[in-house]
């Protein structure tokens, strides 16, 4: 199959790096001879045909910036299939012969979706949650990650001055990760995630019972989709009589410029995608693995759920004593 017409869109929340990898895209494509598309707001922005054509001074000096040009939006009627079918009829009418999209799990099942029914597709992972199968770093994690290093440095300086426990809430609706690495860079006490709900009881025991070194005050770092950080305050207060400071961390996590290697993920994988493409190798999810650009089905890729590394999990536990 000849690729002459390629689309690049962007879907579901946006994370750094994301304008790295459109940049990416464009100017590989460009540099096959294969003229470039840029959807505006997401999978909407097909159904609305909200798009145009894209060149090498279209992508210029947007790798350093946060967000996404091509802007984002969820749309409802895309998850349907009447709305998938409509998508890949106005492509067509368009002329673009493929389509590369960058996004987290729902925008990557869209994609999945459009692929089994036989429309070209190749998905980039992007998003600060790094809950993909598979991936073993999304685009936008490590800037996030170091967003949240900051504000717990920051906040490290307050509570042993004050002598007061800090509660910081990260994103992770689903998944721990964010929280996990988070608090092991930070050399958090105490880290919840949601793959780790039972524990929740035994932090909340360790806590009221008391660090064995009498530290005055520690960092709890709570991952959204475990407890909220106000609700575990009002918890240790009430069976603890422990007050801490909650600090909501978030959409600060998800802004500011990309840090150097999420720009390099973002430019290696936006150029692997073309890659795929004019390979014929469709309905894939490109990713990077030891060092190694790699795809992988997206049929496989929803078939597995993401997991924490137990490991590490379990070393921060060893380093809060």
């Amino acid at each position: 199959m000849n690729l002459n017409k390629i689309g690049v869109l962007t879907s579901g929340e946006d994370a750094p790096g994301m304008n790295a990898a459109i940049r990416s895209v464009v100017r590989s494509g460009l540099y096959y001879g294969i003229e470039m598309v840029g959807i505006k707001y997401g999978f909407q922005g097909i159904l609305d045909e909200t798009m145009g054509d894209m060149k090498a001074a279209s992508v210029g000096s947007i790798i350093q910036r946060g967000g996404t040009i091509l802007q984002s939006y969820k749309s409802e009627e895309i998850t349907t299939n009447h709305g998938q079918q409509k998508a890949i009829e106005i492509l067509k009418k368009h002329g673009i012969d493929g389509l590369v999209v960058i996004g987290g799990r729902d925008a990557l099942k869209v994609a999945a979706s459009l692929a089994e029914k036989n429309y070209p597709c190749i998905g980039i992972p992007a998003t600060i949650d790094n809950d993909i199968p598979f991936v073993e770093e999304t685009i936008g994690f490590d800037t996030a990650l170091n967003t949240i290093i900051e504000y717990v440095d920051r906040i490290r300086d307050t509570a042993s001055s004050h002598e007061k426990s800090s509660i910081i809430e990260v994103m992770g609706r689903d998944t721990g990760d964010l929280a996990l690495w988070s608090g092991l860079a930070g050399g958090a006490e105490n880290i919840l995630i949601p793959e780790k709900q039972e524990d929740v009881e035994g932090i909340v025991e360790k806590i009221k019972n008391g660090n064995p070194r009498d530290k005055r005050y520690s960092i709890i770092i709570v991952a959204e989709g475990c407890v909220s950080g106000i609700d575990l305050n009002t918890k240790l207060k009430e069976e603890a009589g422990i007050e801490s400071r909650v600090t909501v961390l978030g959409h600060t996590q998800r802004g500011g410029a990309p840090t150097g290697r999420d720009r390099v993920l973002a430019s290696r994988l936006g150029g692997y995608a073309v890659d795929l493409l004019l390979n014929n190798e469709f309905g894939k999810l490109a990713g990077v693995e030891n060092n190694k650009t790699v795809s992988y089905p997206f049929n496989e890729v929803f078939s597995q759920k993401h997991h924490i590394n137990e490991s590490m999990y379990d070393l921060t536990g060893r380093l809060s004593i």
